[in-house]
């Protein structure tokens, strides 16, 4: 199954000059775990809620840092066409668990996160235990 038929249909984006309060109002209202920030529709930049907690030791004025202060620049991407295995590749080599999803002139299609591929590996199995199951009629886990 290709990454881009993954993930939520749309991603929350802010940009740069967006505040960390507009940021963590989205991370709240919109019940997720990351902001991407693009720049003409290309991510430069993503924002977890671990980035805004960590944010609340560093700074005292937390609200007012701009998204440029807290984001993680030039964010690992992985290309909509590629299979979902490779969301395992990317996180053992970039150590994350987000990745935007971008088209081939780079542009944001989606994201996808390590909880897709594991939803995606459950599905996988469930289909192997259907036909283990349908093959051996007489097997019980």
């Amino acid at each position: 199954m290709p990454v881009g038929n993954l993930g939520p249909d749309e991603v929350v984006t802010e940009s740069r000059d967006s505040t960390l309060a507009d940021v963590t109002e989205k991370l709240e209202s919109e019940g997720v775990g990351a902001v991407v920030v693009t720049e003409d529709d290309s991510p430069v930049g993503i924002v977890t809620d671990r980035d805004a907690a960590l944010a609340i030791h560093r700074n005292d004025d937390v609200a007012n840092l701009s998204v440029e202060e807290v984001m993680a620049e030039d964010p690992a991407t992985i290309q909509e066409d590629e299979e979902a295995i490779e969301i395992s590749r990317a996180i053992g080599e970039h150590n994350v668990r987000r990745f935007p999803v971008v088209d081939e002139d780079g542009s944001l299609t989606g994201i996808v996160t390590l909880d897709d591929l594991v939803a995606t590996i459950g599905e996988q199995l469930d289909n192997v235990a259907e036909t283990i199951e349908a093959q051996s009629p007489n097997y019980s886990p």
